[in-house]
């Protein structure tokens, strides 16, 4: 990548920078007032862990790269030898994960630019539901007009309801208007078909009839006690199962697996292995594919831009997994809960690939099977380019193997055995695909990361502000218990991958322990400001142009590389705003939440993120108008430390000035830094602010946390000042 020297100048400055402040620290550390001396303490404590965290940032950046993949040759070279590919979706909740955007997933993924009778799709249901069954049924008969469709077409994206949300009318061409019309039609109609039987909430009796497929149902008990449903919806093998065209279908299997209330589930991990063991059975593909039910394909051409990769003649028998970046197509201009992860994926991905290979995202992930399964690297391992799938020839009828492979995702399947442990996704951790992805690269296997020009999946971000926190808490939690688990990148790590990958894991893991200083930066230098005690130096001294040089270079580079990579200035500053509240909320829950499961306090618990909104919630967040609404203790605290910061920068010129009668001069010259400080935080809190005292809307902040945020926030004040 260009710009590596650059980013090593400015990281050799700002070293500069924090040796001449830990100089000051030691120099000027204060020898009278007890108060004083803890509070210079704490923040030596924060600055030495921001500079060891800053370290770990600049490892992960040192070195990006950036491929490309030359597809024509891939065809030109094993076109009729391209391998199969299993493409896992995972969904656990029909109300949060409607059974419509499920299948706009599925037909997007099935319409694939790759031979059909190669693609296998997979739909892991852990809601059980028989709405979302019947959503994939109806997915199953519009394929045969909607693969054709996209491949006349060229269709892109490949979601039917993305695409006629957003495509122009063909009206220079009659006839492929009138067929344009056509699909159009029936997609809505299909869709008209599958929103009245979701709102209605159960299936008729004419529907039932349509499929056997809907007994299996009658003798369920609930989405969390029911036996192993699986039904292979259109099979790939069978010679008739073609479009309109004539041309194959691929394979489409429906998998809700066995539920027992005794029996732990392990959440979306155990979907994958419950997939990845049944999969072996039907196709056994040796590329499996996996992406969350909201995840639709948004270039056509990535299975083979990962088969460039799988395929390649000198490394491709290294690759254990191919990992392509999230996208959210749903995000305003501004990003208003910085839900892009603009940085982290365009940048920052592109150094942890320079390590050694990307982490494990756990969607949008092409994975070599016997790499998942558990087999450690040998050359022996490669892809046979001379195989050919062949699934004309019906070994078993789709009903056998529907019948035999019921046991592959029981309850009781996975005892005494090694899945979730040696093979398969881990189990036991909120941030399962990360510590896969780990050991895979453990193993002695690669793995790389490509981020074409044209995104390869795009989906939903969270649309509020609680969404947002409660999706990076378990985050958080998650990598956290990895760091202090045997799944530790430097213990786990040491001797089997490259240092500089290791170092690579460690700013994810460490989130959660981000909380604690972050919270002492944001309270504790107000509260000094407010009670007299300087923390920084004088704005006449020279010692003040280490910390100006150190704060102003940060941010300014962090703004010029947010706008270089296509951001706004107002998305940059909610970025920064989203920085503060979730160190603040959700890496402070993660990280007590850890340490209460290290003591066995609490259980690991899987917080979904609900893939839709209601209707004056999806209108805030259209006007950028920041959600709160709920009464949340996440809440209480952003609201306590927006208005401990008010009451602080406000209270101190009362208190200098009218009370004691200072001279403002210098009060400016002492606590210059302080209080320019104390201003940031509270134009960061301008949004809390609104929803506290301003707003009317259902959006704003319940009355019960601005009074109780009011008293905390006026207690500590007076604890300060007395």
């Amino acid at each position: 990548m260009k710009g590596r020297l650059l980013f090593r100048l400015y990281t050799a400055s700002v070293f500069l920078g924090i040796c001449f402040i830990c100089a000051f620290r030691v120099t000027h550390f204060p020898t009278e007032g007890k108060v004083e001396r803890w509070g210079w303490i704490g923040l030596i404590v924060a600055e030495l862990w921001f500079s060891f965290y800053g370290f770990l940032t600049i490892v992960v950046r040192w070195n990006p790269v950036s491929r490309r993949t030359f597809k024509d040759r891939l065809s030109h070279r094993y076109e009729k030898n391209l391998p199969g590919v299993d493409i896992f979706i995972c969904t656990a909740d029909p109300t949060a994960e409607p059974p419509s955007l499920v299948i706009n997933t599925a037909l997007s993924l099935m319409a694939y630019d790759y031979p059909p009778d190669k693609l296998n799709i997979y739909l892991s249901d852990d809601g059980g539901s028989e709405l979302t069954f019947y959503a994939m049924l109806e997915a199953s008969r519009f394929c045969k007009i909607w693969l054709p469709f996209c491949r006349k077409f060229k269709v892109e994206p490949r979601s039917p309801e993305v695409y006629f949300g957003s495509a122009v009318e063909p009206l220079d061409d009659p006839l492929n208007y009138k067929e344009w019309l056509s699909v159009k039609k029936s997609f809505e109609d299909m869709m008209m078909r599958i929103h009245t039987t979701t709102k209605l909430g159960e299936i008729s009796k004419d529907i039932r009839k349509q499929h056997k497929g809907f007994r299996e149902w009658v003798v369920v008990s609930s989405r969390r006690d029911h036996q192993t449903i699986l039904q292979i919806l259109i099979d790939g093998r069978d010679p008739g199962a073609v479009d309109v065209e004539g041309e194959h279908l691929p394979t489409l299997v429906y998998l809700a697996r066995e539920k027992r209330p005794h029996y732990h589930h392990n959440f979306k991990a155990g979907a994958m292995n419950a997939l990845i063991r049944v999969s072996s059975k039907i196709s056994n593909s040796p590329i499996i594919m996996n992406v969350d039910c909201d995840m639709y394909s948004n270039n056509s051409g990535c299975v083979r831009d990962a088969m460039c990769f799988f395929m390649d003649e000198e490394k491709g028998h290294e690759i254990a997994y191919v990992q392509y970046p999230q996208h959210f197509h749903n995000l305003k201009k501004n990003d208003i809960y910085a839900s892009s992860f603009l940085v982290e994926l365009e940048l920052e991905m592109l150094g942890v690939d320079g390590n050694g290979g990307p982490c494990y995202l756990g969607t949008g992930c092409f994975h070599r099977r016997d790499a998942l399964c558990g087999k450690k690297y040998c050359k022996e391992l490669k892809i046979n380019r001379a195989e050919v799938n062949d699934k004309t020839k019906i070994e078993e009828s789709a009903v056998v193997i529907e019948e035999t492979c019921k046991v592959l995702a029981s309850c009781t399947y996975e005892q005494n055995k090694q899945w979730g442990k040696e093979m398969g996704l881990k189990y036991g951790f909120p941030v399962e695909d990360g510590i896969t992805g780990l050991s895979i690269q453990c193993q002695g296997w690669r793995s790389v990361y490509t981020n074409p020009e044209r995104k390869g999946f795009t989906g939903l971000g969270p649309t509020t502000l609680l969404q947002t926190l409660i999706q990076q808490k378990r985050w958080s939690e998650g990598h956290l218990q990895a760091f202090l688990s045997k799944y530790c990148p430097l213990l786990y790590g040491h001797k089997k991958i490259p240092l500089k990958l290791q170092l690579s894991y460690c700013p994810h893991n460490m989130w959660a322990a981000n909380s604690l200083p972050t919270l002492y930066i944001v309270a504790v230098p107000s509260l000094c400001l407010l009670r007299g005690i300087s923390l920084f130096p004088k704005i006449s001294s020279p010692w003040v142009i280490p910390f100006v040089y150190v704060a102003f270079a940060h941010r300014a580079y962090s703004l010029g590389e947010f706008l270089w990579l296509g951001g706004t200035l107002k998305g940059w500053c909610n970025l920064q705003r989203i920085w503060v509240f979730k160190r603040t909320t959700s890496y402070l829950f993660g990280f007590f939440d850890t340490i209460l499961k290290l003591f066995g306090f609490s259980e690991q618990v899987f917080a979904l993120t609900a893939k839709v909104a209601d209707e004056d919630v999806s209108e805030r967040y259209e006007r950028e108008v920041m959600e709160f609404g709920a009464s949340s203790p996440m809440f209480s605290i952003i609201a306590t430390l927006a208005l401990l910061n008010l009451f602080c920068l406000v209270g101190t010129p009362l208190k200098k000035v009218i009370v004691k009668d200072t001279n403002m001069v210098e009060v400016l010259d002492q606590f210059g830094l302080q209080i320019l400080g104390c201003c940031l935080l509270v134009m960061i809190n301008l949004p809390v602010y609104q929803a506290l005292f301003f707003r009317r809307d259902n959006g704003r902040l319940p009355p019960s946390t601005t009074y109780q945020s009011m008293i905390i926030a006026l207690l500590a004040c007076a604890i300060a000042i007395y």
